[in-house]
């Protein structure tokens, strides 16, 4: 099939991955969208260093069109968020990882990071691509190093876009 059969076809569209879940003593990760609980989620990064003051709305549009991972405790309560921007053929972006506070310092960051690379649907991606200002340790455990050629990298970064006021009457 080509690239304009598939467009022209609304059965051929590709489906979004099924729920995968991962099971660890008390903890669970999930892709289950139903899951999460927007307001840990919007807790967290609304205070983060990345993404300062960001609108509810804006995380919960983030979520739809991510591939998301939410870690939870053994009552069920989400300690934790990842979420993947990609393609699924050639490319992911892996963005708003995190785990609360109390919850840090156990291994989960790194078994997050075990679930997200071997997830079905993130196998045989050509690039993967993050942004870190304190995980590297992390990160480069699973194969992530700095730009090889970061000459060839351009960015469009409004790092104030959450607190302009234009943007809150947008």
């Amino acid at each position: 099939m080509n690239v304009e059969s598939a467009r022209a076809s609304p059965e051929s569209a590709i489906a979004r991955p099924a729920v995968t879940e991962y099971r660890r003593d008390d903890f669970l990760i999930s892709t289950d969208r139903a899951r999460l609980d927007l307001d840990v989620i919007h807790g967290f990064l609304t205070n983060c260093y990345w993404a300062k003051g960001i609108p509810r709305e804006v995380v919960a549009r983030s979520i739809e069109n991510s591939l998301c991972f939410g870690i939870y405790d053994g009552s069920g309560a989400q300690v934790g968020f990842a979420r993947v921007i990609s393609d699924f053929a050639t490319y992911a972006y892996l963005g708003d990882v995190f785990l609360i506070e109390s919850h840090r310092g156990r291994g989960l960051g790194k078994w997050l990071m075990e679930c997200i690379t071997r997830h079905p649907a993130l196998q045989g991606l050509r690039r993967w691509t993050l942004l870190t200002q304190d995980a590297h340790g992390l990160y480069a455990q699973f194969g992530f190093t700095p730009l090889k050629t970061p000459e060839r990298y351009m960015e469009l970064h409004r790092s104030e876009i959450y607190q302009t006021e234009a943007y809150r009457t947008h």
